[in-house]
């Protein structure tokens, strides 16, 4: 992985408020925009930014750090500058959100090739299991500040 706050140097990738936690998402993915309205229910301290990966930034970011970008395989998290991909990114989404939602978080004791293999899974399978949007998720009026188009 490529060092903390790399995309700074990146001159593909447009600048942005880099001060949050940010989680780039597939956008037309229904079990994904799900997620983020999870996040977004339990995240009563304003802690996270989201991006969907269609977006100019959420393209970049995941170019950046060698995903694909024509086929979004994983969500990403970037915190202090560093991306946590997969189940790792989910987990450490869970354990910033505290609460009931970061015991949860105590899978990251289970090795990572395991829990990589069952988001893999969940991921491949994502369209079947929640099907696609039409377009990407419309933040509501409050929510609008937490997103970068």
């Amino acid at each position: 992985m490529p060092l903390a706050y790399s995309y700074r140097n990146d001159s593909s990738v447009p600048g942005f408020p880099d001060d949050k936690p940010l989680i780039i998402f597939d956008g037309e993915c229904g079990f994904c925009s799900r997620d983020i309205d999870f996040v977004l229910r339990y995240d009563k301290k304003n802690l996270f930014r989201f991006t969907p990966a269609q977006s100019e930034l959420g393209t970049a970011l995941m170019r950046h750090y060698g995903f694909r970008t024509d086929h979004y395989e994983t969500s990403l998290l970037i915190e202090n500058g560093v991306a946590h991909p997969r189940s790792d990114g989910v987990l450490r989404v869970l354990q910033l959100l505290g609460g009931m939602t970061s015991i949860a978080s105590l899978l990251r004791f289970v090795p990572r090739s395991l829990r990589d293999s069952v988001y893999n899974l969940v991921a491949r399978n994502r369209m079947k299991i929640a099907g696609r949007r039409q377009a990407c998720r419309v933040p509501t009026p409050e929510e609008r500040g937490r997103f970068i188009a």
